[in-house]
């Protein structure tokens, strides 16, 4: 067990710069589905629904198997978990290239996502949050970073290595390489977490009976349903913008450009929210990222010329990149440190699901209505429900605060 004196140091920042490199190498696994989706396709009978399923049964099969390896984590300790997913991962692309449908579903899904990327994701959030208390907030905004940075480094690779030697040996290649580096990274650098229960209680939550004058389960409850619905219309511009742009007569480099500045404005300002949530607190840096989501996600409805959605895009990306780490960082501030095990994987479950939901309601959605605004409107509508559940959590919490200050005999 590590000494307490090493939270907030120069090894937590080196642990959580491991930790984002390992989750940068294994957010690259279903990218390649992505990449070559036309070529896998073309070698499972033409339905590209094939190749697009199994990415979505990988995240998806995250979201579900972060719950349980969180508390297989929290039993046996995270590098155990990081390297058994690891290891997964490699399996998983290996059983996709056997060239069945079913083979790709059950390596994504399974190998990929469940044990894979549920061993890594969740725990890892978990086990990074251990290292830190004042700068939490930083750390965590970093280590979510990793789908960003696998998102501009992977894809370009793959278009190269799928044209070079295919999709198979890509995906073979790349699970040895996956696997490797991330074993290393974990024996070296994923040492036992500081024991959280010989530091001083979390704020807001440690050891206590109630919080913010409520149930906990009441408050992680309303966490969690504002997660899902503020990922619903999160979800919307990252997977329909290149064809928003496209109805909207541009052309699709446009939009596939438009994509890609958004992301990068969301990794850049994730880091200065990042700062803004160690000053401020998770819960009102998710209640003022929401706000800005919302009305970045009204944009959409109005903008119709080139320069304006590069606009709306660009205070997307700024919006929303603020509310993931925020909620984790909301729960850590919240809740005693020895749940963080269980209610952060399930906090993550939730915001999963709804994007989950987002990206496939505003498909159906224009298959309904042949536009995506009916789609847009219904996520602005989400993204409404969730402000209210967040004001009143922030309320509560100001409340809450003030009693506990007036409480509090003078020093």
């Amino acid at each position: 067990m590590a000494s307490p004196s090493l939270v907030d140091s120069r090894a937590s920042w080196i642990i959580t710069i491991a930790a984002l490199c390992c989750l940068g190498m294994t957010f690259g696994a279903p990218l390649i589905a992505t990449v070559g989706l036309k070529a896998i396709a073309g070698e499972m009978g033409g339905a590209r629904s094939v190749p697009a399923l199994g990415g979505s049964l990988a995240w998806l099969g995250s979201a579900l198997g972060g719950v349980m390896m969180g508390r297989l984590a929290h039993r046996f300790g995270v590098r155990w978990t990081v390297m058994a997913g690891s290891v997964s991962v490699c399996l998983g692309l290996f059983i996709s290239t056997l060239g069945e449908p079913w083979l790709l579903y059950l390596g994504h899904g399974v190998f990929i996502g469940f044990l894979g990327m549920g061993g890594l994701n969740a725990p890892l959030y978990v086990y990074v949050s251990q290292w830190f208390e004042r700068r939490r907030g930083s750390a965590l905004a970093l280590l979510s970073s990793g789908s960003y940075i696998a998102g501009v480094v992977w894809p370009l690779v793959f278009e190269h290595t799928i044209a070079t030697w295919g999709w198979r040996a890509t995906m073979m290649g790349y699970g040895v390489l996956e696997a490797s580096v991330v074993l290393v990274l974990a024996m070296r650098f994923l040492r036992p977490a500081v024991d959280t229960s010989v530091r001083a209680a979390d704020r807001g939550g440690g050891g206590r009976s109630t919080v913010f004058g409520l149930r906990p389960n009441t408050v992680f409850v309303m966490l969690a349903v504002a997660a899902f619905l503020c990922c619903i219309p999160m979800a919307m511009p990252q997977s329909h913008l290149v064809a928003l742009c496209s109805d909207r007569g541009l052309p699709a480099a446009v939009g596939a450009a438009m994509l890609s500045v958004l992301l990068a404005a969301a990794f850049i300002s994730r880091q200065a929210w990042g700062l803004v949530a160690d000053r401020i607190g998770g819960l009102r840096t998710a209640l003022i990222s929401s706000v800005m989501q919302a009305a970045a996600v009204s944009g959409y409805l109005y903008v119709t010329e080139q320069f304006g959605l590069f606009t709306v895009s660009i205070a997307f990306g700024l919006g929303f990149s603020a509310l993931i780490p925020a909620y984790v960082l909301a729960v850590r501030e919240a809740f005693p440190a020895r749940e963080a095990y269980w209610r952060v994987p399930s906090l993550m479950l939730m915001s999963g699901s709804g994007m989950a939901v987002g990206g496939w309601l505003a498909g159906y959605m224009y298959d309904q209505y042949a536009s995506y605004d009916p789609a847009f409107f219904t996520g602005v509508l989400s993204n409404l429900a969730n402000l209210v559940l967040l004001a009143t959590l922030v309320a509560l919490q100001f409340r809450w605060m003030r009693r506990t200050m007036a409480a509090s005999p003078l020093r």
